[in-house]
């Protein structure tokens, strides 16, 4: 897959690092070519930095892995979506997320031209992106959507990214479930004294 990268810190740089492994073309969509943060990343395979709208323009799939406050104005920089996925990976934690929106998939719905917009990513720590393994299991992701082929996409590129399974748990009516399910395992991580090493797997019988 051909995938621009918005936001190129924690969660967007270590996924970059796994798809761009997996052998999917990474273009990182950056404000400075000359100094961002995440740079060390061109080290990577099937790597390349461009200004955000070339990213853009060049991929079919487009993560944001930006701060939640900036959701509505990176959505409106991404130039024409028409026609290709977005995965948002962000949270509004503790209220601070784009102003008039209760998740930040609302807000990039609002201010982007393509349907195909899920959430994805958001439900556990950047760790668990580097490493999903736990006791030799990998741990879980889900998406959430109303787009079944972004849908279908997420799913795939999880498990590119090493993680069990991807479950979808429902349409665009559960973006605000996945940000409480984000919330709910950021409270037990830094509120509840467990720590980031923690993560969620389905079990079934």
């Amino acid at each position: 897959m051909k995938i621009a990268i918005i936001g190129t810190g924690n969660v967007g740089g270590a996924l970059a690092t796994k798809w761009a492994k997996a052998g999917h073309q990474i273009f990182l969509g950056v404000q400075n070519l000359t100094n961002f943060k995440g740079k060390e990343l061109l080290k990577n395979p099937n790597t390349t930095a461009h200004t955000v709208g070339e990213a853009v323009t060049q991929a079919d799939i487009i993560l944001i892995a930006t701060p939640a406050p900036a959701a509505a104005e990176v959505a409106q920089s991404l130039g024409d979506t028409t026609g290709k996925i977005i995965i948002d990976a962000m949270n509004i934690v503790m209220g601070r997320g784009p102003q008039g929106f209760k998740t930040t998939a609302a807000a990039i719905l609002a201010n982007t031209q393509t349907r195909d917009v899920v959430k994805c990513f958001n439900t556990t720590g950047f760790n668990n992106m580097i490493n999903p393994v736990y006791d030799n299991q990998a741990i879980d992701m889900f998406v959430a959507g109303d787009s079944e082929k972004g849908k279908a996409a997420a799913i795939q590129l999880a498990k590119d990214a090493g993680f069990g399974e991807c479950y979808p748990i429902g349409g665009n009516d559960k973006f605000e479930l996945m940000e409480q399910f984000a919330w709910f395992w950021i409270n037990l991580a830094m509120f509840q004294g467990q720590g980031r090493e923690i993560g969620f797997k389905l079990l079934k019988r």
